[in-house]
């Protein structure tokens, strides 16, 4: 199993979730709710950590196994959903516990739909925005995104692929090539 590569794949893969906060940014200038600090910080934090953890690993440039795509994926899943967490956290946005923030979070990306929240109508609006553009990453498969990215950063994603399919689906391609069938995916969803 290649770890290194595994934490380098994850750090690039975080400096692209970071890119999910401006569009609630966005939404927060838009509305003027006041918590543009919220997505600002988070921006910078996601953005900072993956920048760190690609710099140490990124001379490690191994060809990925099946073993890797799993790996891959675990830490991928656990970190968006706890990164996704930190806008849910902050005192400056809706002060959610760790548990509840961690909740609402891994509930979107996993569209779930749950929720801890009890007043969904009055929180801000880019805070609406952001839980369900999490919804959004979730139901389109985070994996398949990073997959549609990952061979124009020159690092194969087929492993990925199989680790995220459930059952015998995973062995039969939509497309012949794996970012064709992310993009054709994205394009419909």
């Amino acid at each position: 199993m290649h770890i290194q590569v595994a934490f380098r794949i994850l750090g690039l893969l975080l400096m692209l979730f970071s890119l999910t906060m401006l569009p609630p940014l966005f939404c927060s200038w838009l509305f003027d709710d006041g918590i543009e600090i919220v997505f600002i910080d988070t921006f910078v934090i996601t953005l900072l950590s993956g920048l760190f953890l690609w710099s140490l690993f990124h001379r490690y440039q191994e060809d990925m196994r099946i073993k890797d795509g799993f790996l891959i994926t675990f830490l991928f899943y656990t970190a968006l959903g706890t990164f996704g967490a930190l806008p849910f956290i902050q005192d400056a946005g809706i002060n959610l516990s760790i548990a509840d923030a961690l909740f609402e979070s891994f509930s979107g990306l996993t569209t779930t739909g749950a929720t801890v929240i009890p007043a969904l109508d009055d929180l801000p609006e880019s805070i609406l925005f952001y839980r369900q553009q999490l919804q959004w990453l979730g139901g389109m498969g985070i994996i398949v995104l990073a997959v549609a990215i990952m061979p124009m950063l020159g690092i194969g994603g087929m492993q990925l692929y199989r680790a995220e399919t459930p059952g015998p689906v995973k062995d039969s391609k939509l497309t012949p090539r794996i970012t064709q069938t992310a993009l054709w995916l994205w394009s419909i969803y």
